[in-house]
């Protein structure tokens, strides 16, 4: 696993994705393989729980690609509120992901949380 040099950047593109969480099992959010060649600046993370009741979402980031290797929380058993949404991270908590690392869902009630990633792929 190697953690690319980013002084001498060539492109930085923008990234988002919208994940449905529809099992309590771990979700991918984003992913950055081994050997990509990329760091991943990961901006944003935000859960928004569509249902009537509170639902509870967990996030991890993975130490390895795919949500392999250990798990560790950044934000674990969060209750977010009947048709609202949570900020987990923002601009200013973004973190990298060096090749080979991952971050994950896991939610507490299946189908009830939609979770909107945004990151800057760095090469």
């Amino acid at each position: 696993m190697a953690n690319p040099n980013i002084v001498n950047v060539t492109s930085i593109y923008g990234n988002v994705s919208n994940v449905s969480l529809t099992t309590t099992s771990a979700t991918s959010l984003v992913s950055n393989a081994a050997s990509s060649g990329n760091v991943l600046k990961v901006d944003n993370i935000v859960a928004a729980n569509t249902s009537s009741s509170a639902a509870t979402i967990t996030i991890n980031v993975y130490s390895a690609a795919a949500l392999g290797g250990t798990a560790y929380p950044i934000a674990s058993a969060i209750s977010v509120p009947a048709n609202s949404t949570l900020i987990v991270t923002d601009k200013s908590t973004a973190f990298y992901l060096t090749e080979n690392m991952s971050v994950g869902a896991v939610a507490g009630t299946a189908s009830t949380i939609v979770v909107t990633t945004s990151w800057e792929q760095i090469s």
